[in-house]
């Protein structure tokens, strides 16, 4: 590859200092002296790579430690992704990237290719809720369960539970929110998974916890509760939305339309983009395939078609940054056991990925919201949000 199109790249970066080293020796700075990292290129990235995407390009030269960085690698990562909108992809160039199925046997072929990885591996970095989603931090001095509780119980207080109510978690995870509300609020609560892994570890805190008479697990795709039967005064989806599709938005609204009670409250927490976006390509090839990231606009748009009240609308984007960067201690901290697990290239992909992530929060390149819907109208709610924070 020639050294021309990097460097092209790297000198709109104005603001941001650190010294490249290109595989033949020769170093460039980039903006002003002192650097505060280093980035060397070990050999060089194919020229059509890097054409296709540069995020891909680079994510995968990292992975394959054709590319090192010498210094944080969030700081690193957060310095260079403020100019995020310099890095260009082709989609058409990429359509088993961008063109995947959204059908339902797919689908649950790439939940599971992440959330499969194994308990044992989530286990070693999440907190003990085992809570994979954006925590919220009350005080800085929260540890990352405190926050995790935060953000349970703060959902829980959106929803306004009340005792014998039923509660649906769509894509609950390993089922920490559903135990929160059975426990604080008597309410009946099912949760709906694709992924082996979690609904087993679910299964199985149900009746630890004692929890058998109100609460259950299912393996079950989002569209399954069409035709389904069931009806619940309050549904939850905590990141998952996510791994719905763009194309298939408007399904996942008509499930839950056909489940949801007359004024009764829906809940969706996820990762925004501020517009419409195929999304990045390395973040679908090796963590997320299929997965897209809705736009606020278009989730608020698709949500009117059904009749559905928006009540209210919480960003949480900074809450995401501090969430990624102390599952990066943990991670880290837990290296010799992870090394047991998976090889190098492995681990590598994990730290871009949650290091990149943090990156892209901070830079807002992508936000966490939280939107709470009514089916219909619904009066008998506190007309302020004063309750929320006592």
């Amino acid at each position: 590859m020639q050294k021309t199109p990097i460097k092209e790249l790297v000198s709109k970066f104005k603001d941001t200092h650190f010294t490249l080293r290109f595989w033949d020796g020769e170093e460039i700075e980039v903006g002003t002296p002192p650097s505060q990292f280093k980035i060397i290129l070990n050999e060089p990235i194919h020229t059509m790579e890097f054409i296709k995407s540069y995020t891909l390009a680079f994510g995968e030269a990292y992975m394959n430690k054709a590319l090192d960085i010498e210094g944080d690698l969030y700081e690193s990562l957060d310095a260079i992704l403020k100019y995020k909108r310099h890095f260009h992809t082709h989609f058409h160039l990429l359509p088993h990237i961008f063109h995947t199925s959204t059908h339902a046997k797919t689908q649950k072929q790439q939940v599971s290719s992440h959330y499969d990885l194994g308990n044992d591996f989530y286990k070693l970095w999440l907190d003990k809720t085992m809570s994979y989603s954006c925590a919220y931090f009350k005080k800085d001095t929260d540890t990352l369960y405190e926050a995790q509780m935060n953000k349970i119980h703060h959902i829980l207080k959106k929803l306004y539970l009340e005792e014998g109510q039923t509660l649906l978690d769509i894509g609950c995870g390993w089922g920490n929110l559903l135990i929160e509300a059975a426990k604080c609020y008597k309410v009946k609560g099912l949760g709906i998974t694709l992924s082996t892994e979690q609904h087993a570890a679910f299964k199985s805190r149900i009746q630890a916890e004692g929890l058998t008479d109100l609460l259950d697990v299912k393996l079950m795709d989002y569209r399954d509760l069409i035709d389904s039967g069931l009806k619940f005064d309050r549904i939850v989806s905590v990141g998952m939305l996510e791994h719905v599709g763009r194309k298939e938005y408007p399904t996942f609204f008509k499930a839950v339309d056909a489940v949801l009670t007359e004024e009764g409250l829906c809940l969706l927490h996820y990762i925004s983009g501020l517009t419409e976006s195929p999304g990045d390509a390395w973040i679908k090839k090796y963590i997320f395939p299929g997965g897209v990231i809705p736009s606020l606009r278009e989730i608020i748009t698709l949500s009117a078609n059904h009749h559905f009240y928006t009540l209210d609308v919480e960003s949480l984007r900074r809450h995401y940054t501090k969430t990624l960067l102390e599952w990066y201690k943990n991670f880290e901290a837990h290296l010799p056991e992870i090394e047991t697990m998976f090889d190098e290239k492995f681990i590598r992909m994990w730290r871009m990925y949650l290091c990149s992530c943090a990156a892209c929060f901070n830079n807002g390149i992508v936000d966490l919201h939280q939107i709470l819907f009514s089916k219909d109208v619904n009066n008998t709610l506190p007309m302020t949000r004063e309750s929320l924070y006592k």
